[in-house]
């Protein structure tokens, strides 16, 4: 089969490679894809900036969510047949799914829903996760709360909106004043132009912040947060507590606690909450997305779509960090 390779970190170039077709364990299901995303962890991986969490063997085929039709199952797979039409985020570990096979466990695997088509679907599942996870699983979000999400015309962001208006809250966001009328179509309530002015000038007294820049736009989060409030960050640095959680080494836990001290500063004069999100591949909280999506509660968003071949266009032009939702690359 073709795979999107690298043979080292820091290649800049994918490479169209012939390689072979995954074996299939006793829960997989093999999964001939039709379109995969690209997301910000592929650039992140391909460059060696996770390598404190993940190492991979090279060479390494990229990707992380697809879409496509089950070809196998293995001997423990009951839920999915072969001809299913599924949707999924592979572990961290088992990430290629820019190829035209992928095998991964039953777990991480949805049915597609049948009002999504094939590129639809495969902009859902990364995104999807990260915000159902960073709104339900971590902050709770309910009725009535205030939360602001950073870059809401980004790929989160258009569904991040979306989910946390099914939820009940008032939603602030960020973007620039060509998609302010787009992100009010997805029920953003208070729009701020960051070319004009400073959300932290004009929001305060909030409950959560979701954030998807880090650096000093994490920061200035904390002037905005309530006491009690929670902080959850995609781009921010892992801190101490998150290394715990994650079984690193104590040394690991030392270095990113020495990392974040301004952060661990930040949520002591504040008395609010940082906490870094690495999200975790669910098919059963898929399955609940499926069922928004369904009810047309959320709509995925799609900037452009590519042919496989083109796969490094659509590389270089999600680092330039202007698609309006998500990127598709597709195997046909």
């Amino acid at each position: 089969m073709k795979a999107a390779q690298i043979h080292k970190y820091k290649q800049h170039h994918l490479e169209l490679n012939q390689v072979a077709i995954p074996a299939v364990g006793d829960d997989d299901v093999l999964v001939k894809v039709a379109a995969a995303s690209i997301n910000p962890i592929d650039l992140k991986t391909r460059d060696g900036r996770l390598t404190m969490l993940l190492k991979y063997k090279m060479p390494l085929t990229l990707g992380s969510d697809f879409s496509g039709t089950v070809t196998q199952v293995g001997q423990n797979v009951k839920a999915f047949s072969v001809g299913d039409q599924v949707y999924g985020r592979v572990q961290k570990n088992r990430i290629g799914t820019f190829a035209e096979y992928i095998a991964v466990d039953q777990g991480d695997v949805a049915l597609k829903t049948s009002n999504l088509n094939f590129e639809q679907a495969a902009s859902v599942p990364l995104t999807g996760l990260t915000s159902y996870q960073a709104l339900v699983d971590i902050m709770h979000v309910k009725p009535g709360d205030k939360l602001l999400i950073q870059a809401g015309s980004g790929g989160i962001g258009t569904i991040a909106i979306q989910i946390a208006k099914s939820l009940g809250a008032f939603v602030a966001t960020t973007t620039s004043r060509k998609n302010i009328e787009m992100v009010r179509k997805l029920g953003a309530d208070q729009v701020i132009d960051y070319h004009q002015e400073n959300f932290e000038d004009v929001l305060f007294n909030y409950d959560f912040v979701f954030d998807t820049l880090g650096g000093k736009a994490l920061e200035n989060v904390f002037k905005i947060i309530k006491p009690g409030g929670k902080v959850v960050s995609l781009s921010g640095i892992p801190n101490g507590r998150f290394a715990a959680e994650y079984g690193l080494p104590l040394w690991k836990r030392l270095a990113f606690s020495l990392a974040t001290l301004n952060i661990s500063k930040l949520e002591r004069e504040t008395k609010a909450q940082y906490v870094f999100l690495f999200m975790k591949p669910s098919g059963a909280e898929l399955n609940l997305i499926t069922k928004m999506i369904e009810d047309g509660a959320v709509m995925p968003m799609i900037d452009r779509v590519v042919p496989f071949s083109e796969i490094q266009s659509a590389l270089d032009y999600s680092e330039t960090g202007r698609a309006h939702g998500k990127i598709i690359v597709t195997m046909d």
